[in-house]
């Protein structure tokens, strides 16, 4: 299999707790910081957050590819990604993802199936597979 992108990002410092990422094309250049819900000073973003970006602009890509395939025309698609940090009982982190399409120009049936379609294609999805579940609640639009 052929290299056709390779995204190159430096983090420094604490990592997520005050650390500072960039990418090595200067698009990507931001601090990090501990969401005030897990008892840090909030105000950056966070791992969570970058992976739910990533997540959710790759699946809608995968998703137009489904509708594409299947020679359906959409008329518009959004999506929110919800990343969870679960701290369990065994004193293990973990992550687990509500990945919530919307899809325009589909009825709720066809929105379902283009969701899972999407899930197949996407890298994330593929990436994580077996290690994070995954809950997909697309809707009509």
């Amino acid at each position: 299999m052929a290299v056709t992108y390779t995204a190159v990002v430096d983090v420094d410092g604490e990592g997520r707790n005050g650390g500072h990422v960039s990418s090595s094309d200067g698009h990507l250049d931001t601090s990090l910081a501990i969401p005030k819900e897990l008892g840090g000073a909030g105000g950056a973003t966070n791992p969570e957050q970058l992976l739910a970006a990533g997540w959710a602009a790759c699946f809608l890509g995968a998703l137009r590819r489904a509708a594409i395939e299947r020679r359906i025309r959409l008329t518009s698609t959004t999506i929110t990604a919800e990343i969870t940090l679960t701290h369990g009982d065994d004193g293990e982190f973990s992550l687990s993802a509500v990945l919530n399409p919307v899809v325009g120009g589909v009825d709720q049936a066809t929105a379902q199936q283009l969701a899972e379609a999407a899930h197949q294609i996407c890298p994330y999805s593929k990436a994580t597979r077996g290690n994070v579940p995954v809950t997909i609640k697309a809707a009509a639009a």
